[in-house]
């Protein structure tokens, strides 16, 4: 199951992947259980960030000025995830992103099988569920929550911590999304999407 995987994450301009571009990328590619190739970039989003993003990230307009170009980046990212199982975090954000980019940039989208460490997590676990809450969870350090390549290694981590309490082979191509949002704007087409809500440590009485 996880012998040929590509842990990946995006840093944005925005939420929308549509409109708003990705300013920083990284991913591992994952072979035998052994990370073979890793790549992290930051990346020209072709605007000024707004000041919450830069809050969110660390990032800033001057570390954006000699970022990568976004079709270079992409075509990196592309080269390293092959057909391999794709790996994220909240998944539905990355893999929208990965979609619309790659439709901008060459015309067409990907078709590897994924999993969501997210749905997972929301299965299993209590709120909240963010990574850093979770690697908190399985003992995990997570340092430098938000940057792309910190949150691929602890991603990484936390997939095999999960895998190793409970196979995760029934989540694949799974997405969990909370009812009271909605499904996300796009998935793919083989993508097995459910409602869901979060589970909470009951109250002590008294």
């Amino acid at each position: 199951m996880l012998s040929d995987i590509t842990v990946f994450d995006f840093e944005t301009t925005g939420l929308n992947a549509q409109t708003e571009r990705v300013i920083e990328m990284a991913a591992i590619r994952v072979t035998g259980g052994e990370i073979v190739t890793s790549f992290h970039a930051l990346v020209k989003p072709g605007r000024l960030l707004e000041p919450k993003i830069t809050e969110i990230t660390g990032i800033t307009d001057d570390m954006l000025v000699d970022a990568m170009d976004e079709s270079l980046a992409f075509r990196i990212l592309r080269n390293i995830m092959g057909d391999s199982l794709l790996v994220a975090h909240n998944a539905a954000f990355d893999l929208q992103f990965l979609h619309h980019a790659l439709q901008r940039l060459a015309g067409k989208t990907f078709t590897n099988p994924f999993i969501d460490t997210l749905t997972i997590s929301r299965e299993r676990h209590t709120y909240p569920h963010k990574l850093t809450d979770m690697c908190g969870k399985y003992g995990i350090e997570l340092e430098g929550a938000h940057r792309a390549l910190n949150d691929v290694i602890g991603c990484w981590e936390l997939l095999k911590a999960m895998h190793e309490a409970d196979p995760i082979d029934r989540y694949l191509n799974k997405l969990g999304y909370l009812s009271k949002y909605g499904p996300p704007a796009w998935a793919p087409q083989y993508a097995y999407l459910f409602g869901t809500s979060n589970k909470f440590e009951p109250r002590e009485v008294g």
